[in-house]
């Protein structure tokens, strides 16, 4: 029979004081909520974000790419509308070849 130390199978036990412990799940939580704000503050952008990315200067062509679900828009209230970001870099990687 083999010993457990031996066995790589067996994952090793770390220890640590209780307080050293709180603190490192404090930062590792931390750090997760500002990934996650990082990625939601960037997921949407606005009009000029966007028509500074299409490469286009005509609110009419950005229209016509909503139309055409082309991109991906939520409308926010009557004025505002907020595109996603990785709708578009998928668009202009898609047809990069015919927008050159």
């Amino acid at each position: 029979m083999k010993n457990d130390d031996q066995n790589p199978k067996t994952p090793p036990i770390i220890s640590m004081e209780s307080e050293s412990f709180y603190r490192l799940i404090k930062q590792v939580v931390e750090r997760l909520k500002n990934e996650n704000k990082t990625e939601k503050e960037t997921d949407f952008i606005g009009e000029k974000e966007t028509m500074k990315l299409l490469g286009i200067s005509s609110k009419s062509t950005l229209q016509k790419y909503r139309d055409s679900s082309y991109i991906t828009f939520y409308k926010i209230n009557a004025r505002k509308i907020l595109y996603s970001k990785a709708s578009i870099e998928n668009f202009i990687r898609e047809n990069k070849q015919s927008l050159e």
